[in-house]
């Protein structure tokens, strides 16, 4: 199956809860989860009761919805994490948040993944002194992030810019506003990451 390139928003109405993957719009009244909270297709009634194996399902699913990844993707990241000592679901956060779109998103260089996945692809990102268009590439402690010289120019940059100073940086990330630059200072903690998922039912889910 292909990456989902359908409207977002039934995503959202698909898992329950928002999973903010339209970046600000989803703090607005045109969030679809909001405006229909019932999942797609669903004409009345109740959302039904899943067992523990749906509910498993639903939560590896809301993973993968937001970091934007395909299912081959996602279970390759988890039978890495599962094959580093410590705790599996700890890895595999870690190993999400170290994703280059993950990256672009959390320093404020895009309002969502999925955006941040396609400046990537377009070349516009300097990852350390190469321009990188692998949104899976995964960084490490001391990386550097900035932008192509050439995308300094764009209209989308400048808007970018001039919305920085409003957006909230992790403090394992450090980003030089004025130069549009960010660095990895060190990779996260687990209690670093707000997750909008259960890892640890993703852990029961493919443990079966």
């Amino acid at each position: 199956m292909g990456r989902y390139t359908g409207p977002v928003c039934r995503l959202c109405r698909r898992s329950g809860e928002k999973l903010m993957l339209k970046g600000a719009r989803c703090f607005t009244p045109k969030c679809g989860e909001d405006k229909r909270p019932k999942p797609p297709g669903m004409a009345g009634g109740r959302r039904r009761k899943l067992s523990d194996r749906g509910t498993q399902l639903r939560e590896k699913q809301k993973a993968r919805y937001i970091y934007g990844m395909l299912e081959k993707q996602f279970k390759q990241s988890f039978l890495k994490a599962e094959s580093q000592p410590g705790v599996t679901g700890d890895s595999l956060l870690v190993l999400l948040e170290r994703r280059l779109d993950n990256i672009i998103f959390r320093l404020g260089f895009a309002d969502s993944r999925n955006q941040a996945r396609q400046l990537v692809q377009h070349g516009h990102i300097i990852l350390n002194t190469r321009k990188t268009d692998i949104p899976s590439s995964l960084v490490k402690a001391g990386d550097k992030i900035s932008w192509r010289e050439g995308s300094k120019k764009t209209e989308y940059f400048k808007t970018a810019l001039a919305g920085i100073e409003a957006k909230m940086t992790p403090g394992w990330l450090s980003l030089d506003k004025a130069n549009m630059t960010g660095q990895v200072l060190s990779l996260p903690a687990p209690a670093d990451i707000e997750a909008l998922f259960d890892v640890k039912a993703i852990v029961e889910y493919y443990s079966r």
